[in-house]
């Protein structure tokens, strides 16, 4: 009978960056003789496949601040019985104080952005910054192996953690390439219906409203430029909600963008989405990885992304001009998209080598590598 595995983080849920690979993790443990999962929520399909075992850890009033000590407390006695039968630890970043295996999704010492708009929300920011710096910089580095997810991840894990690089290693997320191939002309059709868009080219953010890590105030700053030529024809979706929502739309509305920029709040047709763009704007500051570029190449869209995101390191030479170099340059970004939409056509075709690349890494593969990366 093989050692029993433990895996302790947040959610394990199949959207989002770092659930969705947990997730992935845990479907795959499971199949090679069980897995016990320490989190706040767990998708229900996977809670109730063979050789999952579920351990709840409260969240009080859904704030995640108040659920970590909860998901601490509960990851350390879950380990400690787990490293008693031989088994395998492994912890999310500074979730929990165990020091086998740390899969480092994040790194809170790589960002330090300005603090939240008003004076008890900017307090409760800070207060949580400092405290995740201070907890990853206790237990990443103290941890047997570190299982990075790029290998910007990886060198900011041993220049800015202390992590001694012997222990470190790059695996990089999967993909679901059901839900992401290539997008059909039929599809697109039916998906541009769906969302009510009338012919010519769009423009897809999807982040935050709420983070300036996403770059949307950059891309907005861009976008007001680009409309004020006559001859600019593109209009931009704007997936995601937070904080800062409102007051985008209002801005929108008074800078007579209303027409040129909608706001679609927070959706869970994503794929659907990314079938009706033509392109993918992500200008974030930081971005470990970036989950949703590599899903938008999936589907062979063009991305254009912060050129230090983690998912960048995939782009080959000859998609260069995708690539953002300082986010927070509206003009460059602008250039990039001027660019872009002056080459239109070629894209597809360009991009299409690496999306096949990249749908050719299932989850399971990940998981996998994960696996013979610990071992």
């Amino acid at each position: 009978m093989s050692a029993p595995w433990l895996i302790v983080t947040g959610d394990f849920m199949p959207r989002g960056g770092m659930d969705a690979a947990n997730a992935a993790l845990a479907a795959h443990l499971a199949g090679r003789g069980g897995v016990t999962l320490v989190g706040h929520r767990v998708d229900a399909d996977l809670a109730a496949r063979p050789g999952v075992r579920v351990g709840l850890a409260a969240r009080p009033l859904g704030m995640h601040v108040l659920g970590e000590p909860f998901l601490d407390h509960l990851g350390r006695r879950e380990a400690a019985a787990t490293t008693a039968a031989g088994g395998r630890v492994v912890v999310n970043g500074g979730n929990c104080r165990r020091a086998d295996v740390n899969w480092l999704h994040y790194v809170h010492a790589a960002y330090d952005g300005p603090a939240q708009p008003g004076l008890v929300r900017g307090f409760k920011s800070r207060w949580h910054h400092h405290r995740a710096l201070r907890r990853e910089r206790e237990i990443v580095p103290a941890s047997r192996v570190v299982v990075c997810n790029s290998r910007r991840t990886a060198r900011d894990a041993v220049e800015l953690l202390g992590t001694p690089p012997d222990r470190v290693r790059v695996v990089y997320y999967g993909c679901d390439p059901a839900a992401f191939g290539p997008i059909l002309p039929a599809e697109r059709r039916a998906a541009r219906a769906a969302l009510g868009w009338s012919d010519g080219p769009r423009a897809l953010f999807v982040g935050a409203l709420g983070d300036d890590r996403k770059g949307f105030d950059t891309l907005y700053a861009a976008w007001k430029s680009l409309t004020a030529d006559p001859g600019w024809d593109v209009r931009l979706g704007v997936v995601g909600h937070g904080a800062m929502l409102k007051s985008w739309q209002a801005r929108a509305a008074a800078d007579g963008l209303g027409e040129r920029v909608q706001f679609l709040g927070f959706r869970t047709d994503v794929p659907r989405l990314l079938a009706a763009a033509d392109v993918l704007v992500h200008p974030a500051r930081y971005e470990a990885y970036g989950l949703g570029v590599q899903e938008a190449v999936c589907r062979g869209l063009p991305a254009i992304v912060g050129a230090r995101a983690g998912v960048a390191e995939h782009y080959p030479p000859d998609l260069a001009d995708l690539l953002v170099h300082n986010p927070d340059d509206a003009g460059e970004l602008a250039d990039r998209l001027r660019h872009w939409r002056g080459t239109l056509d070629w894209w597809p075709g360009r991009v299409a080598p690496l999306a096949e690349v990249l749908r050719e890494r299932s989850w399971d593969a990940m998981a996998a590598e994960f696996v013979r990366a610990v071992e």
